[in-house]
């Protein structure tokens, strides 16, 4: 049998907390119509996470719960059991002890699998959990026929009978909104963004071609292309994340902007979802906000020691401008939040603007731009200096107008934090004097200015050393002997890294601290060149040298700091 006289799935769920009881009987409203197992169906819907679910069961119910992917060790072959008849049931082989059959089974609750396969082999049946893709994906390479979880999706889809799933701009809005609802689609559109999460994704691109739909990974900063649906699903794929965002699915001729909040993988992630319509259909966008594996601790994100305790000493000044500068993408929104959070205390008021609002800061107080309503950062600066703050975090100085006001806050006393997109550090001081700011004022109101980069870690799995190419050295500017000296690493790609070479990343910075002697080259209005070798001369790293520190650790590779570094 597969379980005993034991609790029912709802039971379980219930004392366990993982599904409310409200959820649970809509779902149970709609199983009078849906054949799908109750567990598949709450995977399906986003209500719990496969895992999550098995592991519930496998501690309620004392039956083991296992991962397959170290195939083909755990599998056996018999020869009562087919490869079509393991994919109905969804279950594979483990292992055979006389005459006990070990299964790997996704639904304990499944009576009418364990009953076949005991009849079919005449062996007492035992179970395991196991994660459904994960027993199909085993079938797969057990017969050396791997069909990918996403083509047995599709092949469901097509099975439904749904062939007409192309929807052109005249198509039918209803027939759209029911096939997005179908299970396969949704799940589907699970697959796509689990499989982000667990390849620690910040974003998921789907976009339309002439002859493809494409689907891309942003991993570490480098988008990669992954599996996706085919070309014909492109309509239904769409439509069902625009449902699921909140937005108008009829509309698909303006970009639109939504969020959906899911539990996946156990953890609670936010996305930020943009449309976009382009020539063959609409492109979206998945912005990943995974509020737990975001670090904001100013000792992780890869500060050298001597840095750090400059940069506190900065953060923990009692008014004046701190800049931060870099591309989009390059972390400085996190460095900030880091910071505020390292300053944050009873005794200090913390108010951001940020455009959009990316993680919730306790004991912050945090304001989202919205200009169609006229809710600029200058309108919200200007009503935020009545709320007698100390601390002040503007998202990005954009205009004149929003750098006046950060000038004149830092000036009456707030210390006020910034981003700016510019190359290095000594740039800022060349963008503020574009927009028309006063030199006396940048110079009187200026504390210092970071840049930074992120370069992807090399994973320590496949971590190995080698001898770059001469050229490369060059162009970074160190000697032969410097690398005979310092042993270089490079990561050969693994199954844990997705055959990146790279797990994670850390930051790179330059950091300018205002002194006489850099404040009289801002009042004499010097160019940024200028200013930078001064800042070298008095101990700044570059950007380029903080990498080559970075590659002497063994930490990141010459190649990867090139690439983050290539405008200097």
């Amino acid at each position: 049998m597969t379980i005993k006289a034991v609790k029912s799935l709802s039971e379980i769920l219930l004392e366990s907390g993982k599904v409310s009881k409200d959820k649970l009987d809509k779902v149970l409203t709609m199983q009078l119509h849906n054949t799908e197992g109750l567990g598949r169906r709450l995977v399906d819907l986003g209500l719990v996470s496969e895992v999550v679910l098995l592991e519930t069961l496998s501690e309620s119910l004392d039956i083991p719960f296992v991962s397959l992917k170290d195939f083909p060790q755990q599998t056996i072959v018999l020869e009562d059991l087919s490869e079509k008849f393991m994919r109905q049931y969804k279950f594979v082989p483990l292992s055979l002890n006389e005459n006990v059959l070990t299964i790997a089974l996704s639904d304990p609750y499944d009576i009418y699998a364990c009953d076949a396969v005991r009849m079919a082999t005449n062996y007492e049946v035992k179970i395991n959990l196991a994660r459904e893709e994960e027993i199909l994906d085993a079938v797969g390479k057990l017969f050396n026929t791997d069909t990918t979880s996403m083509g047995r999706i599709v092949e469901d889809i097509g099975k439904n009978g749904k062939d007409d799933l192309s929807i052109d701009d005249e198509g039918d809005v209803d027939h759209l909104k029911d096939l997005a609802s179908e299970a396969p689609v949704i799940r589907l559109v699970n697959l796509l963004i689990t499989r982000a999460i667990e390849m620690r994704a910040s974003d998921i691109h789907l976009e339309p071609f002439e002859g493809d739909f494409k689907v891309r990974y942003r991993i570490d900063g480098v988008l990669h292309d992954m599996e996706a649906p085919p070309r014909r699903l492109q309509a239904a794929v769409i439509s069902r994340l625009k449902i699921m965002a909140k937005l108008n699915i009829a509309e698909r001729r303006l970009p639109q902007d939504g969020r959906i909040k899911l539990r996946v993988l156990g953890k609670e992630i936010d996305f930020r979802v943009s449309t976009l319509p382009t020539m063959f259909g609409e492109s979206v966008v998945l912005r990943i906000l995974d509020r737990e594996s975001v670090v904001l601790d100013l000792e992780k994100l890869g500060f050298p020691d001597y840095d750090l305790i400059k940069f506190r000493d900065l953060i923990n000044r009692p008014y004046g401008i701190i800049l931060v500068t870099g591309p989009t993408g390059s972390g400085k929104t996190t460095t900030l939040y880091a910071a505020l959070g390292e300053i944050n205390s009873p005794e200090k008021k913390i108010i951001t603007v940020e455009d959009p609002i990316e993680y919730q800061l306790g004991g912050v107080n945090q304001v989202q731009v919205k200009a169609g309503i006229g809710l600029s950062f200058a309108n919200i600066l200007r009503s935020i200096l009545r709320q007698d703050p100390d601390v002040i975090m503007i998202g990005e100085i954009r205009d004149a107008e929003t750098a006046e006001i950060a000038i004149h806050s830092a000036l009456t006393g707030h210390l006020v934090f910034s981003t700016l997109h510019t190359n290095d550090a000594a740039g800022a001081v060349t963008r503020l004097l574009e927009m028309g700011m006063e030199n006396y004022l940048i110079s009187s109101s200026l504390l210092g200015i970071m840049a930074q980069r992120l370069v992807r870690v090399i994973c320590p799995d496949c971590k190995e050393a080698y001898t770059p190419e001469m050229g490369v050295m060059e162009e970074m500017g160190v000697s032969q002997s410097e690398v005979k000296e310092n042993p270089i690493f490079k990561g050969a790609g693994c199954e844990k890294c997705s055959h990146t070479g790279f797990l994670g990343r850390k930051g790179i910075y330059e950091l300018l601290l205002m002194n006489d002697d850099i404040r009289e080259l801002i009042l004499e209005k010097a160019p940024s060149n200028v200013i930078k070798e001064k800042g070298r001369s008095q101990g700044m790293q570059t950007l380029r040298e903080a990498g080559w520190h970075k590659v002497k650790e063994g930490i990141s590779t010459i190649s990867e700091v090139l690439r983050v570094t290539q405008v200097e």
